[in-house]
């Protein structure tokens, strides 16, 4: 129900331009931006989930690598790196 922060925001707007007083302005502004931050905060929940860390589920952002596994792919790719590299693309000895 994030979305009703936004309709909040947009009340708070249209009661600032509409009103007379300065100061009830400023505080219809005011809750209309603490409206709105509500609203994009709840917006972000509610499609990447509450933690930026969370690996498990299906919207993790990322998954962590374990050090045995960031090693393995290391030795891959050296090793990838070297069958690529002929005895031509080595500099002559002298």
């Amino acid at each position: 129900m994030y979305w009703l922060f936004m309709l909040l925001a947009i009340a708070c707007f249209a009661f600032a331009v509409k009103t007379p007083s300065t100061g009830l302005m400023v505080l219809s502004l005011l809750g209309s931006l603490a409206f709105l931050l509500a609203w994009v905060r709840g917006r972000y929940v509610a499609t990447f989930g509450d933690s930026p860390r969370d690996t498990g589920g299906e919207r993790a952002i990322y998954q962590a690598i374990d050090p045995t596994e960031l090693r393995r792919l290391r030795e891959q790719a050296q090793a990838r790196r070297d069958a690529d590299r002929d005895d031509t693309d080595l500099p002559p000895s002298l």
